[in-house]
């Protein structure tokens, strides 16, 4: 068959691609924010074993240095919503790194609270810890990417940002508006070769969140997801990592939700009963 000459130069999209090498991150430095526990922890190890070179972020010393020693990744200390520690990180990465390819932010907290008794500070502060560490990330990141040619970013909003739940008020608007600035630096940045997204987790089966909910909070959510179980920090590492990889060469400025289905349903108040297949 003779090729069009008007289409000699494009890729071939017939071309059977090297699915595994994809994921592969040989060669790829990549900074993790928030890498000491939890997601953070999971994350790093799933980014290693997939070939990167990881400085391990934490504001924690010793958590940093742990997942360090557990994964060959580099320790770094600091506050990632700090501007002093945001230009230290992005000097020692790019003398520790050289080239950053990625940045993976997990950091994120919340006080539940009733949204009638949630203070100035309150507000504040969850638009500092949920919020603040991104845009900085985005800020410098941003910078070294479009001077090294491209990269890729990649944040963990909730599914408290896309719904509502009682005592969430201020941590679901911080995450709405993480959301809402992924999607504005994906249009701003893509043309610079620069992929950006977000993971929107449901419960996470984090040390912090075991901490509160106990056995039976596990039951109850676990109860309400379609799959019946709540998810690990390793499922929502392995988003990021999908995320991060040539895999999702082809994805910006989208959220992935990923809560065992607890979104897509809606509660319909039923009677109890067994409910045969049709």
């Amino acid at each position: 068959m003779t090729q069009n000459p008007e289409t000699a130069d494009l890729p071939d999209g017939d071309a059977v691609v090297d699915y595994p090498g994809r994921l592969r991150l040989d060669g790829r430095g990549i900074i993790v924010l928030g890498a000491g526990q939890g997601i953070g922890r999971q994350v790093t190890h799933a980014l290693t074993q997939c070939g990167a070179e990881v400085l391990a972020v934490d504001l924690e010393e010793t958590r940093a240095a742990q997942v360090a020693k557990e994964t060959g990744a580099i320790a770094w200390s600091g506050d990632a919503t700090s501007r002093d520690d945001a230009e230290r990180l992005w000097h020692d990465a790019e003398e520790r790194l050289g080239r950053v390819h990625s940045v993976v932010d997990i950091i994120g907290m919340s006080r539940y609270k009733d949204l009638l008794a949630t203070t100035d500070e309150d507000w504040a502060w969850h638009q500092n810890i949920v919020l603040r560490h991104a845009l900085l990330a985005i800020r410098y990141g941003g910078r070294h990417m479009v001077a090294q040619g491209g990269g890729t970013m990649t944040f963990v909003a909730s599914v408290s940002g896309q719904t509502g739940a009682p005592m969430h008020a201020a941590y679901g608007a911080a995450k709405a508006a993480l959301m809402a600035l992924v999607r504005s630096a994906a249009v701003e940045l893509g043309p610079k070769g620069i992929r950006v997204n977000a993971v929107a987790p449901g419960t996470v089966w984090t040390p912090r969140v075991s901490g509160y909910l106990g056995a039976k909070g596990h039951r109850t959510n676990a109860d309400n997801a379609p799959l019946r179980s709540v998810a690990l920090p390793s499922d929502i590492a392995a988003a990021l990592l999908f995320l991060t990889s040539d895999l999702a060469r082809y994805v910006t400025g989208q959220v992935l939700t990923v809560d065992g289905g607890v979104s897509a349903k809606f509660p319909y108040p039923m009677p109890d009963m067994d409910i045969a297949p049709h």
